[in-house]
């Protein structure tokens, strides 16, 4: 076994403390023995830091140097944490505490509050956003339900980085944030937020760290009962700690420095939440003694694969950029990456619906097949697609395992079996745990033959199917274990949501499939305006985009499948582009740096150069000793296409695709009143660099290449309107 591969589900029990370490690499075994002092593990995508950090633990515990109750180890999920606690548990460490920094916080304030307020701690709202919706009709402000998801996360934002209502404006200026609404009617929102928590004697999940956080730093006699009880820390994806977790931390430890952390700027993904990597780039600034260990062996993905992760991060800039870990894949060599080009969005997920078809036919599992999008809204039509094409499919983010109906019940009657025991007539002929599992569900809809189609009964089917996987993997791993042992091993997974696979392809957000991994990943939607989203404008947001679809390619073990679409639906304008991310990369793509030097890349991927003040609605003076230069990438323009839009044909565009299309319906009405051709109006590359520059002067029009002082004089107004978005003058 290759040292960060995974085991069986159950493994057996190491015997000693060096037992612990076999398997382990040199840099996972120097990660597992360094237990004094500050440790900072800097460790890439599929290096096995969840193994390293485990056994990190387990050998402390058995070798007698940590006692298992004084350590907690926090990460940032449920799953990661019940992960983490079943590893732990395998590896002879039960005892040790594996939480949420939330979960880890609600403990103790549910804890101390009666000794540091006084009665019962209020409770904890359920659902933010109808509070958020409360706020906003007693300041009589109308949010439609987009408003109130966005209005909700800025509220979060604030509170992870400690800022209270009446500063809000100042810091979300500061931080450069994308406001959903007036920065003055967020503050309002927000104050009356809270006012409306304190009346219904409420408290939110940000309120169970920020409280915490009061009581430690106020309350020095519980702060010391808490560091009496906790004295060595964990933390996994450290590279996403807020402010106020990262305070929370420091409380924990006080002035000692027994404190491990594990995690990669490369992989920093959710800064929009407050998240930062410069806790985990600081660190050896705040502990200059400070073990560091880096992991770039990457267990995970194909040489292949990882070829394509590195070279995505070869052209990041930015502080993240100047810490990545080069990984070096232990894996045998695997397909190349495969790059697809759609005319449109429903002909791109009916060609990944046939690839994973074909995938499927060739003997990789169902559930072993990702499809990555950059927006839940994309969701939609790769549903359908793989419904058409009789794929069966699960969607993560959608309703939780073990709260669907087929496995309550299925537990209900497993917990039954098990306290019946043998006056059980359907464990008669059972002489096995997953016999008698199968016998047991055999009267919930399980059969040994799934059913046809992809629709409610075979989903149904496929979580019943999944929890008998489960008790064959239990088995193995524990021959002597019961029904009841396996019914205790079902209520902990349900306690941390540490579902069991279910057999479809998975559907999900490049940000939910993070931690997670499989056989083949499908990364659709890979065009300028999706990856990097619209919306991402200055450089910070576009690297933080750029280190997402690293987060997507790194998911996959052998096969990586890139594509992107045109445009959005048949019949329409192929106006789009494979995104900036993929240039040098995928086959007959180049980048700025291999076309020569040029002009810097503006936030937005666009340089458009320099637009001097002052100059008059006449025709630009022609230099025509000065060559032209791609405003992206500064390369010597010749073609006459390229000359007009002022950029390489395949440099990336941020293009207004709206406004385009606005142009070209208003040049199609005046073509018809003219009697001639459209491009006799603009041409279609006139059109396509006005919708790129979007000016808003005279000026910035007559600059354009394609408008002469002739159509600037008979159209200019008109364009200018319509970039405007306003309507011109004698036009519906």
């Amino acid at each position: 076994m290759t040292p960060a591969t995974h085991s069986t589900l159950f493994p057996q029990v190491p015997d000693s403390a060096d037992a612990v370490l076999d398997g382990l690499d040199p840099e996972q075994r120097e990660v597992a023995t360094a237990l004094h002092g500050p440790v900072c593990v800097l460790a890439g995508a599929g290096t096995g830091k969840t193994r390293a950090i485990t056994h990190r633990i387990a050998y402390g515990v058995r070798a007698g140097i940590l006692q298992p109750s004084s350590v907690l180890a926090v990460t940032f999920t449920n799953r990661a944490a019940g992960e983490m606690r079943g590893r732990l548990r395998q590896l002879g460490a039960a005892g040790v505490q594996a939480r949420t920094f939330h979960s880890a916080a609600l403990r103790q304030l549910q804890y101390f509050w009666p000794k540091a307020v006084g009665g019962q701690l209020p409770r904890l709202v359920e659902r933010k956003i109808q509070l958020v919706a409360d706020a906003a009709a007693a300041c009589r402000i109308r949010l439609d339900r987009n408003e109130l998801r966005d209005v909700t996360a800025e509220i979060e934002w604030s509170k992870v980085t400690q800022t209270v209502p009446s500063d809000y404006l100042a810091a979300a200026a500061k931080a450069g944030r994308d406001v959903p609404r007036d920065p003055a009617e967020i503050s309002q929102l927000y104050a009356t937020y809270e006012d409306l928590k304190r009346e219904r004697s409420l408290i939110d999940f940000e309120d169970v760290l920020l409280l915490t956080v009061a009581i430690l730093q106020d309350r020095h006699d519980i702060a010391d009962h808490v560091r009496n009880q906790y004295q060595h820390f964990v933390v996994d994806e450290y590279q996403d700690v807020s402010p106020l977790q990262q305070r929370l931390l420091e409380l924990w430890l006080g002035d000692r420095d027994s404190l491990c952390v594990v995690g990669d700027a490369s992989q920093t993904i959710y800064s929009f939440t407050g998240a930062t990597p410069d806790h985990l780039l600081n660190f050896r600034t705040r502990h200059p003694g400070a073990t560091v260990v880096k992991l770039v062996r990457d267990y995970r993905s194909s040489p292949q694969i990882v070829h394509l992760a590195n070279g995505l991060l070869s052209h990041a800039r930015g502080r993240a950029a100047e810490h990545r870990l080069e990984l070096v894949s232990q894996r045998n060599p695997g397909p190349e990456p495969v790059y697809a080009e759609y005319p449109d969005e429903p002909a791109e997920a009916e060609g990944a619906a046939h690839r994973i078809r074909d995938l499927i036919a060739s003997g990789v599992l169902a559930s072993e097949i990702a499809v990555l999008f950059r927006t839940n809204s994309q969701s939609e039509t790769y549903e359908q697609a793989l419904a058409d094409a009789g794929v069966p499919y699960q969607l993560r983010g959608a309703e939780r395992f073990f709260e669907r109906t087929e496995v309550r019940e299925a537990g209900a009657a497993l917990r039954g079996a098990a306290r019946f025991g043998a006056n059980d007539t359907l464990l008669d002929d059972a002489v096995d745990l997953p016999s008698q599992v199968r016998a047991v569900l055999s009267t919930k809809g399980w059969t040994t033959q799934p059913p046809a189609g992809s629709g409610a009964v075979r989903e149904r089917w496929e979580s019943l199917a999944a929890l008998v996987r489960l008790a064959e993997d239990f088995a193995r791993a524990q021959p002597s274990a019961t029904l009841g042992d396996l019914v205790a091993e079902l209520d902990e997974r349900a306690a941390a949501q540490h579902a069991p696979t279910v057999e479809g392809v998975t559907l999900a957000s490049l940000h939910a499939a993070k931690g997670l991994e499989w056989d083949a990943v499908f990364l659709v939607g890979v065009a300028e305006g999706m990856m990097p989203i619209t919306y991402a404008k200055t450089d910070e947001q576009i690297e933080e985009e750029r280190r997402l679809l690293y987060v997507g390619v790194t998911r996959a073990r052998q096969h990586v499948f890139v594509s992107w679409a045109l445009s959005r639906s048949p019949g329409g304008r192929p106006s789009r582009r494979p995104s900036r991310f993929l240039d040098g990369l995928r086959p007959g793509s180049s980048t700025a740096a291999t076309r020569g030097a040029g002009a810097p890349v503006a936030a937005g991927g666009i340089e458009y150069g320099s637009r001097g003040t002052g100059t008059t609605a006449a025709r630009p003076r022609r230099q025509p000793r000065t060559p032209a230069r791609c405003r992206v990438c500064g390369r010597t323009l010749t073609d006459a296409g390229e000359m007009k839009l002022m950029r390489c044909e395949d440099c990336p565009s941020d293009m207004d695709e709206g406004l385009y299309e606005r142009l070209r319906d208003w040049r199609a009405n005046e073509a018809r009143q003219l009697g001639q051709p459209a491009f006799c109006v603009f041409t279609d590359k006139t059109l396509m660099a006005i919708a790129e520059a979007a000016p808003d002067e005279e000026a910035e029009l007559a600059r354009i290449p394609g408008v002469g002082v002739r159509k600037l004089n008979r159209f200019g107004a008109d364009v200018l309107a319509i970039c405007a978005g306003e309507t011109p003058e004698g036009h519906q």
